[in-house]
């Protein structure tokens, strides 16, 4: 059953999460799926992460949920590199 939140978005599942950013360890799964993600966050910070935004033109910098998410990943970047 799919969950939608109070807004009438449909929320992310991990199935979802890991369908859009790919396999994630554990740690990153919990920490995004807290967030309660719409998939439209979590595709909004996919796009983000793989720099397809500036194919659509100069856009605002990821904000909210989404821009959360990136920190997620970028954090974990940062822990590897």
């Amino acid at each position: 059953m799919t969950k939608t939140d109070s807004g009438g978005a449909v929320a992310a599942s991990r199935d979802d999460v890991t369908s859009i950013l790919g396999p994630l360890d554990i740690d990153q799964m919990i920490a995004i799926l807290a967030l309660h993600p719409t998939l439209a966050e979590v595709e909004q910070a996919s796009v983000w992460l793989a720099g397809d935004a500036d194919v659509f033109g100069a856009e605002p910098p990821v904000k909210g949920t989404a821009a959360e998410i990136v920190s997620i990943l970028a954090a974990s970047d940062e822990d590897e590199g």
